[in-house]
């Protein structure tokens, strides 16, 4: 690699830190400290937050950068593009995400969600000098970007800034192949440019680890001990060049099963492999919205939790009914705003990584619920 990532000293299991626990709309911290504490203790090393995570980057120096020391982790944010203007510099963002995680330097500093229009305004914000900059200073001691684009963008982002040190990228066995991301044309671009990968969604926003999906049967009949999930992060753990497979974990059984997937790690057998295509096309059968909770939407102008809202839909898509589903419609948007209330205003679409009709959707979810 041309990179000076050290990637033998970093765990191949990352920690991301999007959809950690809550009580109640509060912070389980206690959970999380029990969770990270365990992460370490089995060799892994790498945290993943961003500026935009609502709470992450303090739940990262309270579960982590206070209780362990500084050097025995990396850390990982980000800088959403987007946001950067005249009222909020790109010092802001660095200097707010440095306050919060309580530290004096960040491991891995990425532009946050970069595709076509992100890469150009990059250019014209002059962020690509500003990180050259941070990490001349020691501030930052890797640079990347976090990739939501077409496979040519990423081409055309690595051929002009080769100084780029990793990216990371949307990957699992459900996305490899399919149109609207194309993950395995985007790793192998990541590749060619020798750049080391980081994974996100390894397990499709958790769609391919829940023991009720319509592959667990298929999966549990091949290996009944295994998880759900394993299969997923085993069909990322064997791809070379990706340095560290990012979970988003939300509870300690989760850390303990992607743990054990990763302490004596087996790739996939090619029998194992045709068991995955099997999924695929079981997957590719069962109608649903095509969302990984990312929750990039949550800045709705009408207040409309719209991933909430969406993944709703798809288990009425799935399940055929609406029985006991009006009840949780209810209760995801008291105090907030109804599928309904959507204005059409387009900035949900704009911003989506999937590229979804979410407006159409909402209508879909009205007609059901309102």
């Amino acid at each position: 690699m041309s990179s000076t990532i050290q990637m033998e000293k970093i765990g191949k299991l990352g920690f991301g830190y999007m959809r950690l626990p809550y009580i109640d709309d509060k912070l389980d911290l206690a959970q999380v400290i029990k969770m990270a504490d365990a992460f370490l203790e089995s060799g892994g090393t790498y945290f993943d937050a961003a500026y935009v995570y609502g709470g992450a980057e303090e739940a990262l120096r309270e579960s982590v950068v206070k209780r362990h020391p500084r050097e025995s982790i990396q850390i990982a944010t980000k800088l959403p593009v987007g946001m950067v203007n005249a009222q909020r510099p790109m010092n802001h963002f660095l200097e707010t995400s440095l306050e919060r995680l309580g530290t004096d330097y960040i491991d891995f500093y990425l532009l946050h969600g970069i595709n076509s229009g992100a890469s150009k305004q990059a250019e014209e914000l002059g962020l690509w000098e500003y990180f050259r900059d941070l990490k001349s200073q020691g501030i930052i001691r890797h640079m990347g970007f976090s990739f939501h684009g077409h496979p040519k963008d990423m081409d055309e982002i690595l051929t002009k800034h080769p100084e780029v040190e990793f990216v990371m990228i949307q990957a699992n066995y459900w996305d490899w192949n399919r149109a609207k991301v194309n993950a395995r044309r985007t790793y192998e671009i990541a590749r060619e440019h020798n750049k080391p990968i980081v994974v996100m969604e390894p397990l499709f926003g958790g769609k391919l680890a829940s023991p009720d999906s319509p592959i667990a049967d298929l999966l549990k009949k091949a290996d009944p001990a295994a998880s759900v999930a394993s299969w997923a992060m085993r069909f990322i753990g064997q791809l070379e060049g990706v340095f560290v497979n990012l979970s988003g974990m939300s509870a300690f059984d989760q850390v303990v099963d992607n743990v054990n997937t990763y302490k004596d790690f087996i790739p996939l057998s090619k029998d194992e492999m045709k068991l995955i295509k099997e999924a695929i096309k079981i997957l590719e059968g069962v109608p649903r919205i095509e969302c990984t909770s990312c929750d990039y939407c949550k800045d709705c102008p009408a207040n409309i939790p719209i991933h909430n809202l969406i993944n709703l839909y798809n288990d009425h898509l799935i399940h055929k009914t609406t029985t006991n589903l009006s009840g949780s419609y209810g209760w995801m948007t008291g105090g907030k705003g109804k599928a309904k209330d959507c204005t059409e205003c387009g900035h949900c679409e704009d911003i989506c990584p999937q590229d979804l009709e979410i407006i159409d959707t909402m209508k879909k979810v009205s007609k059901l619920f309102d």
